[in-house]
């Protein structure tokens, strides 16, 4: 392996791992939101349980995800010197926006839901969960700025020396993708807390323990996990469009699209062969053209349009991106069914169901895992789209030898991390709500 693709390997290792914890924490600190809400208005202890309960979640997934992060902003000036000193004027803004505006909002009020319950007014504590929310979801969409704006760049200018200045903040954070892509996102970490919270819930209520506040607790999440991925349906197909329109070639991998051409099929699922340039697999004839603008004849830009050096690794693209949409189908179907038998009276009483949920967790994650290969692989060769590639961005001092070394330090410490996180998550979870 040379220097780039094991610098490539280490920030995708990274932070693929260190996406574990953001996923939980925007959709876990939505659902404290809304009991510790219903807790103020109602009075209603059980909605406290399931408060304090998740907090002491959040506590553990946030502390994780502070620490596995820290690692992404110190990549920037390690591995990839040369895309910090390109883009420095535009990207250190946007992180250090992250870090002054969300993150230390965020981090100050977790510590208030944790330890603050006995100390503050209600009231106070309510408004520390409302805080927790806005604070986590404000980081994600600085972080998402900063991404977003590598897909679909705007508001620049290149000097004659080649640094990207920038020259217009507001078109560079509200860029072409920004939008679309922050929806998408949240709301499928939105998908990922709910899909936690019944997954803990449903195990409670299926062994008989935690009795009303257990019950709750799959209620809400419950309603939560019918609506989201309904949500997500209308985000994801508006992203997708975005997509089409400004970045056409990730467009054409995430369907194995080689050919421009009217009335392009949409795939269920295959495989492409990227040698031959062919895509077999079940597909729905002039799909994609209908959904792109519900004109079974509208144009689909191909591969062929630009130089094959130009083109993303095409399968991995395809087979990411459709194991998304079809996990993402999943939680609709799933979602749907508990609200049926939630409706029914019969949510409490299916174990079949019940039992099903906790593996829904693992399937949340991964579905934010490949979504985020579509995202990120899909635009390959550019680390910044059309402006600069990524063999162009790493760092020229890093040797191969210092990366691999890295790369394996990296690998003993998260699986170390993730090791501790796995036996403290179930260690709160086995004590349940507080005060039972």
């Amino acid at each position: 392996m040379d220097a780039l693709l094991l610098a490539r390997l280490q920030f995708a290792f990274t932070i693929g791992f260190h996406f574990l914890f953001p996923a939980m924490t925007l959709g876990v600190a939505l659902i404290i939101l809304i009991s510790e809400t219903l807790h103020l208005a109602t009075k209603n202890d059980v909605y406290r349980k399931i408060t304090d309960l998740l907090a002491r979640l959040l506590g553990l997934i946030f502390v994780v995800g502070a620490a596995t992060g820290i690692v992404m902003e110190f990549s920037f000036g390690t591995n990839w010197s040369r895309y910090s000193r390109t883009v420095g004027d535009i990207f250190g803004p946007l992180l250090a926006a992250e870090g002054v505006i969300a993150f230390f909002l965020e981090s100050v009020f977790v510590g208030v839901l944790i330890f603050g319950r006995k100390k503050v007014s209600p009231g106070v504590y309510w408004v520390s969960a409302l805080l927790v929310f806005i604070g986590g979801h404000l980081s994600a969409f600085w972080i998402i700025v900063a991404n977003s704006w590598m897909q679909t760049p705007a508001g620049y200018e290149v000097s004659a020396a080649g640094k990207v200045i920038l020259t217009d903040f507001a078109a560079a954070v509200f860029n072409p993708s920004t939008v679309a892509r922050f929806l998408h996102t949240v709301l499928a970490t939105w998908i990922t807390g709910t899909v936690l919270v019944c997954g803990i819930a449903g195990c409670y209520v299926r062994k008989g323990l935690h009795g009303e506040t257990a019950r709750t607790m799959l209620k809400i999440g419950i309603i939560l996990f019918a609506v989201t991925p309904l949500l997500q349906l209308g985000a994801a197909h508006g992203h997708a469009i975005q997509v089409i329109n400004y970045q056409p070639m990730k467009a054409a991998a995430m369907e194995g699209h080689f050919e421009t051409a009217r009335g392009a099929d949409v795939y269920i699922a295959g495989y492409v062969d990227e040698e031959n340039e062919k895509t077999y697999g079940l597909y729905i004839p002039k799909g994609l053209s209908f959904l792109y603008n519900f004109d079974f004849n509208s144009e689909i830009k191909g591969l062929r349009e630009v130089p094959k050096t130009d083109w993303p690794p095409v399968n991995l693209v395809f087979q990411a991106y459709h194991i998304m949409v079809t996990l993402g189908g999943i939680f609709i179907g799933m979602g749907l069914l508990g609200a049926l038998l939630l409706w029914t009276g019969r949510l409490y009483a299916a174990k079949w169901y019940l039992w099903l949920l906790p593996f829904l967790i693992p399937l949340a994650h991964l579905a934010h895992e490949t979504g985020w290969i579509t995202a990120e692989v899909g635009r390959q060769p550019w680390i910044i789209q059309g402006l600069m590639k990524t063999a162009q961005a790493s760092s020229v001092v890093v040797s191969k030898g210092e990366l691999a070394a890295s790369l394996t330090m990296f690998a003993l410490v998260y699986l170390l991390l993730l090791v501790m996180f796995v036996m403290l998550f179930v260690k709160i979870v086995k004590q349940g709500p507080a005060g039972e």
